[in-house]
């Protein structure tokens, strides 16, 4: 079953990856298949990912927070992955560009706000949903990725 193209929308609470999580995804796999090279120039990783420069600033403003990246200033300075690629998990970059992966809006609060909580039939489905959604981003890293790229020569993210 693949789990591709799952996006959360905050105006209709459908989920669904925006585009700054598939960038986000693109930028790191790229840092990671770049590993050995030291630090990345933006400007190479957007050559290399036909991504705006501009775009790859806002995204990296997000991950600087989250201890994904080192970051090195100066004539040679760029980014590299902080840690290594089988330690860098999809479910923790998305958490980070997306915010909540919940599936439905009443799963977004740590605490259910919906009147209906007490009596849904739902949302025992809902819940095991969430878990199955969480529990598949947590189980592949960028190296995952990267394997299966280049032993297949194309995606392949089984569960």
């Amino acid at each position: 079953m693949l789990l591709y193209g799952i996006y959360h929308h905050e105006s209709d609470h459908s989920l669904k990856i925006s585009t700054k999580g598939r960038y986000a995804l693109r930028m790191l796999l790229d840092l990671a298949e770049h590993k050995d090279d030291g630090f990345i120039s933006l400007q190479e990783i957007a050559d290399r990912q036909n991504i705006s420069k501009q775009y790859l600033e806002q995204i990296v403003s997000l991950l600087n927070t989250s201890n994904l990246l080192r970051t090195n200033r100066g004539k040679r300075g760029g980014y590299m992955l902080a840690k290594a690629p089988a330690d860098c998990t999809v479910g923790q970059v998305l958490r980070i560009t997306e915010g909540s992966l919940a599936p439905v809006a009443c799963l977004e609060d740590d605490i259910n706000q919906c009147s209906r909580t007490e009596f849904c039939k739902t949302l025992p489905m809902w819940i095991g949903l969430e878990k199955v959604i969480a529990n598949y981003l947590e189980s592949v890293t960028l190296q995952d990725m990267l394997d299966s790229y280049s032993e297949l020569g194309a995606p392949n993210y089984v569960i």
